[in-house]
């Protein structure tokens, strides 16, 4: 529980204790119960405080996202070799002439979990890692809260290359790097899906609905109909530290999914 809270605490979001009983003593049932009823509440993102954080109850001890292995072995790794080689070769849109390098994704391969972002900024095309730096760190803190290790999803971004000056992503830069994305979530077959950020999703659920409006529900991916959970972007929450009790609550509609897929 100390962990729990420390990253709880790392993220910036409340946590309260219940004075009668402990969390751990309370009965699966009731438990899942009370993570379910968390997930179906809707959200009305009109009011100016956020809600009382609600607990996810999620295990320490035990990372929700373990490897499944793959059954497809060497054929599925010889697919992931040539999408890194054409994601590192890519010249179907102008990006490529600004960047220092390309930004495949990072993570298991297998994973239960894959997190989809919106482009790399700076330090990304420096690095050639999706979210590092500060909005980083908070998204590798959240995925923590909720028992997950980053190096246990698999993260991506919409766009393989940065835009120029970190400006949003045009619609012909995000179709020339869709393909991409397709590859890697078909590769993943991952349990559920998390957009982080109105370009995210927006893009994986062809709309223009904002993330106010998207988020509070589970919406379905493509014809495999994965879930998918709607959040704002981590640089989002460090300039608008109010509503990260809003992306709490996402996460732990995320994380009944991952328990009951």
């Amino acid at each position: 529980m100390s962990r729990r809270l420390a990253y709880l605490a790392e993220i910036g979001i409340p946590a309260y204790r219940l004075r009668r009983a402990p969390v751990a003593e309370a009965p699966r049932d009731a438990v899942e119960t009370a993570v379910d009823a968390a997930a179906a509440t809707p959200v009305d993102d009109t009011r100016a405080e956020p809600s009382v954080p609600v607990p996810c109850f999620a295990r320490e001890e035990t990372p929700i996202a373990v490897a499944r292995g793959s059954a497809a072995g060497a054929t599925d790794d010889d697919a992931w070799s040539r999408l890194a080689a054409e994601v590192r070769d890519c010249r179907r849109c102008a990006l490529h002439r600004g960047r220092t390098q390309t930004v495949f994704g990072v993570g298991r391969r297998d994973a239960e979990l894959l997190v989809v972002g919106e482009a790399p900024g700076e330090e990304e095309d420096r690095q050639g890692e999706p979210f590092v730096g500060p909005a980083g760190r908070l998204l590798t803190a959240m995925l923590k809260s909720i028992g997950l290790a980053r190096e246990e999803v698999f993260i991506a971004n919409i766009l393989k290359c940065r835009p120029p000056g970190n400006r949003d992503p045009r619609p012909d830069e995000a179709d020339a790097c869709a393909d991409f994305l397709n590859r890697q979530i078909a590769l993943v077959k991952p349990k559920a899906m998390l957009a982080v950020g109105r370009i995210s999703a927006q893009r994986l659920l062809d709309t223009d609905l904002p993330v106010g409006r998207l988020r509070g529900v589970v919406h379905r991916y493509g014809d495999s109909a994965i879930p998918l959970v709607v959040t704002y972007h981590p640089a989002y929450l460090l300039r608008t530290p109010i509503a990260k009790a809003k992306s709490w609550q996402d996460l732990c509609m995320l994380l009944s999914l991952l328990r009951s897929a």
